[in-house]
């Protein structure tokens, strides 16, 4: 028997809805809501991600502008890209593309990051906020996918669930188990440095994937009956490929996320409504 497809898409459709019309009601306002994206570099998983959000803010009625810096930018002017963000009111949601070129450090740069702008939940605050649990104001757009992926799995609610998170990645593999451990699963977070990723992998009955290895987990690797939520999202030969090798798990998971088809979609949504969610504050505080 395959697994149950966790279709994004479908979930995207969903949200995408509620979106353009809350977005239709701000412009309705007086206010045009809009995201800018300061993007260094030419990294190309990350080009076809920001291309997809432009088209998706084109169809949901969201501006989606994207500020390109070029690979040798230095910490300097990508902190003064961001900052000036801060002040402007037409700006609502500010995003700092990930990654960055390996020149960048991200731990000098994110506390640019407008905290009441800070859609993707990359400044230290919001982080911290997420670590104590204290409710912080944006949840990062890709972790907050995966759970809202993980709530249409057979293996929600996690509670007690034993639970692999693959990466730890400020971007995505910690911030997904904080999110994990708030809903009380069991997690365990192996990365490059684990001595091995078994047994932890083929007990565990959710599984994570966030490393930007192409094929890394296979469906031998994996539980039968496992949920598994592929984050990876790595453009090879001209073709966009997950972590985990689709076709062998799809035979073996319970549940599985495509990829492309997946987490992608869903985060795409879930950046832009917390997007519209600060330009309705802001809207209401005016």
């Amino acid at each position: 028997m395959t697994a149950h497809i966790l279709d994004g898409r479908a979930l995207a459709s969903e949200m995408r809805a509620d979106l353009t019309a809350r977005a239709s009601a701000l412009r309705a306002k007086g206010t045009e809501p809009r995201l800018t994206i300061v993007f260094v570099g030419e990294n190309e998983s990350s080009i076809a991600y920001v291309r997809n959000l432009v088209r998706s803010g084109e169809r949901c009625g969201i501006d989606v502008c994207v500020e390109r810096l070029p690979e040798s930018s230095d910490t300097a002017q990508v902190r003064a890209s961001l900052e000036r963000l801060g002040p402007d009111p037409r700006v609502h949601g500010v995003m700092l593309q990930q990654p960055l070129p390996p020149s960048l450090s991200i731990r000098q740069i994110a506390d640019a990051i407008p905290p009441e702008k800070d859609v993707d939940g990359a400044h230290p605050t919001n982080q911290g906020h997420l670590a104590f649990g204290s409710g912080t104001r944006f949840v990062p757009a890709t972790p907050a996918a995966v759970m809202r992926l993980l709530e249409r799995s057979p293996h929600w609610p996690p509670l007690g669930r034993r639970t692999v998170v693959i990466g730890r990645s400020i971007v995505v593999g910690l911030p997904v188990a904080m999110l994990l451990l708030a809903a009380d699963a069991t997690v365990t977070v192996l990365h490059k440095e684990s001595a091995s990723l078994q047994p932890f992998l083929s007990l565990a009955e959710i599984v994570v994937v966030a490393t930007g290895v192409p094929g890394l987990i296979g469906g031998a690797d994996i539980a039968p009956g496992a949920t598994v939520i592929d984050v990876g999202t790595t453009v090879v030969d001209g073709v966009l490929r997950g972590d985990v090798d689709y076709e062998s798990a799809l035979q073996v998971a319970g549940a599985i996320t495509p990829v492309p088809g997946g987490v992608g979609p869903v985060t795409n949504m879930t950046l832009l409504h917390n997007v519209i969610e600060a330009a309705e504050s802001a809207t209401n505080s005016n």
